[in-house]
């Protein structure tokens, strides 16, 4: 291990030698999924910003697990890992420990990553490797045709609960907070610059960053989030969090968040009761906030929240453990692993 590991970059930044376009990130691979999938605009934005990243194609790795978002390696013309259900993150978990100069990212989705990789996700979070973790949630199995997800709403009815989910939802993003994540979004596939920038700013964080991406499923679950998409109706339904801004909303701008206690509530800016200056700011430092933001959620008539809910510093896992390996080894010296082997007790088998 200590041959792979030298320093913990920043950041990797490509030569002039070594830029590309958006065109040279699409593999030959025909890209197949649905129709109307909202898969096709994730691509397709992820594509775009990653030469805006100064990172060399050859330092990129995507890996999946599972799932109709899991065949996105396929179709990055970069470095990839197609595994297993729900290890996705376990796996790119090894890859960036053992290559800490690679941007690695995770593609999951709500089933993958919140049913039987949610043990993998949740210590991935904790732990604070510098990883890119990119959850589709579309609230349904779509690869296995229409069963009920961990994030489907209570009552949904599909071919495995035919009279109803019984389930209250995951909230992803409550989730990765109580992970102790250190950057959690939640961005939308139809807003194609919100997408882009918050990519972005999860490739420029340092740590593991988390993203639930709303993706439509045009087949099993089609218009599950048009509420949060839909032109006519969005600005009412949704609020763009924007650091040291006040939480506004309305087609109008005429409503806003307001605390009251420690409980938010929406108020108008109409009738003369409460100002700009009434409401509740965004701070994206601040991790008390970020929990109040994601409850949320799924509360109406309060505003589903899009944007960065937390970004904050910490010391990544795979620094901490290179300045252990260092400390160990002044202290030591360097390991031989012939005399490791044979120290202690040893016996042998006839």
């Amino acid at each position: 291990m200590s041959a792979l590991i030298q320093e913990i970059p920043v950041k990797s930044v490509a030569s002039p030698s070594q830029t590309f376009t958006a065109k040279d990130m699409q593999s030959d691979q025909e890209v197949r999924w649905c129709p109307g999938c909202g898969d096709y605009s994730i691509l397709a934005q992820a594509q775009r910003i990653m030469p805006d990243l100064g990172i060399p194609k050859h330092k990129i790795v995507f890996v999946s697990g599972i799932g109709c978002s899991s065949r996105f390696p396929y179709y990055m013309n970069t470095y990839g890992f197609h595994s297993i259900h729900g290890r996705a993150t376990a796996i790119a978990s090894g890859v960036k420990l053992t290559q800490p100069d690679l941007s690695v990212w995770v593609v999951t989705g709500d089933g993958d990553g919140m049913s039987i990789g949610g043990n993998h996700l949740i210590h991935l979070l904790r732990r604070n490797i510098d990883v890119n973790v990119l959850l589709f949630n579309n609230q349904i199995y779509g690869l296995t045709k229409g069963q009920y997800s961990p994030t489907s709403e209570k009552g949904k009815v599909t071919k495995s609960t035919p009279f109803g989910s019984l389930d209250y939802p995951f909230n992803p993003i409550a989730l990765a907070l109580g992970a102790g994540a250190t950057f959690a979004a939640r961005t939308l596939d139809r807003d194609q610059k919100h997408l882009q920038m918050t990519l972005k700013r999860a490739a420029a964080h340092v740590g593991t960053s988390f993203i639930e991406i709303y993706q439509n499923c045009s087949v099993f679950n089609d218009g599950t989030f048009e509420q949060f998409t839909d032109k006519g109706v969005k600005d009412d339904n949704i609020i763009l969090l924007d650091h040291g801004k006040p939480l506004i909303f309305g087609r109008e701008k005429d409503k806003g968040i307001h605390m009251n206690g420690f409980t938010p509530e929406v108020v108008s800016l109409k009738d003369g009761h409460y100002s700009v200056n009434d409401l509740l700011v965004h701070n994206e430092n601040d991790t008390t906030l970020s929990f109040i933001l994601a409850d949320m959620t799924y509360h109406p008539p309060l505003p589903r929240p899009i944007g960065v809910f937390l970004s904050m510093d910490r010391p990544t896992y795979e620094t901490e453990m290179v300045h252990q390996i260092e400390a160990s080894k002044k202290k030591l010296g360097d390991g031989d692993i012939k005399s490791l082997l044979n120290s202690g007790d040893t016996w042998t088998i006839q």
